[in-house]
């Protein structure tokens, strides 16, 4: 109990700063976390990855809401794009949920630490410069909604927020930077809740899951990462508008291509 506590008190303080700093969730921090606890807490091996995924997703749901307000009080967040670009991603993550469930858990490793390593190498080359006109008007609504889409999708498959997805989309649609950030961070609310709905929608009735749940989604685990998230993200975002965070992005990818090496050999 003290070895899981611990870890899920350090992911959560780590997943919050990260959300707040680049836009992330957290969640190739956290999914790792709970794929090493689980197995210590009796949840059968089948179904490890779907609810280290759905649990992520649900911490990310409460980390994005803290991160948010952090990043709007800055001026950091375009509502308007955000008004086409929330209902893709929302409808995208719900269908990727039922996608995970279809999915076998070695499957899921390997998506998850697929794109731990994929994700490492774009933060290392860096992100596409972003606009310098913070008035630049908003992609067409089209076009964010079925860009949307595919990021709900993929970031329900892997457990993220969807930030390492949507900064590079924003920034090369010319959004500054910080408001690119603090737009991807507002954009893992509705992939978080849509994700996390799927999640429980799809694991109703699971067995072999001890504890309290929510389909896929454990309690315990949600708990005791949101609590840790949620008071470092507005860290994170004061990070983000003051300093600058090369060294940093370097070691989270280097952090990253570490994780993701560990999943594809488990």
């Amino acid at each position: 109990m003290l070895e899981s506590f611990l870890i899920f008190a350090f992911t959560g303080a780590a997943a919050g700063v990260l959300a707040g700093l680049f836009g992330v969730g957290g969640g190739l921090i956290m999914v790792p976390a709970l794929v090493f606890v689980l197995p210590r807490q009796g949840v059968a091996p089948e179904i490890i990855m779907q609810v280290a995924i759905g649990t992520s997703l649900a911490v990310i749901g409460v980390t994005s809401l803290s991160s948010t307000r952090a990043h709007h009080t800055r001026g950091g967040v375009r509502w308007d794009v955000l008004k086409a670009f929330a209902p893709g991603l929302a409808l995208g993550a719900l269908a990727g949920a039922f996608v995970a469930h279809a999915l076998k858990g070695r499957t899921l490793e390997i998506i998850v630490g697929t794109g731990a390593l994929l994700i490492a190498l774009q933060m290392l080359r860096g992100n596409p410069p972003g606009g310098s006109d913070a008035s630049l008007p908003a992609p067409p609504a089209l076009e964010l909604l079925g860009v949307g889409g595919l990021i709900g999708v993929l970031s329900a498959l892997v457990g993220i927020g969807g930030g390492s997805l949507s900064v590079p989309y924003l920034a090369m649609r010319r959004l500054p930077m910080v408001q690119a950030v603090g737009s991807a961070a507002a954009g893992g609310i509705p992939i978080a809740w849509g994700g996390t709905l799927g999640f429980v929608m799809s694991g109703a009735g699971l067995v072999g899951l001890p504890g309290p749940h929510l389909g896929y989604v454990s309690l315990g685990g949600f708990v005791g990462l949101a609590v840790f998230s949620v008071m470092t993200a507005p860290l994170g975002a004061r990070l983000a508008h003051r300093l600058p965070a090369v060294r940093l992005k370097q070691g989270f990818a280097a952090l990253l291509a570490v994780v993701g090496t560990l999943m594809l050999l488990r």
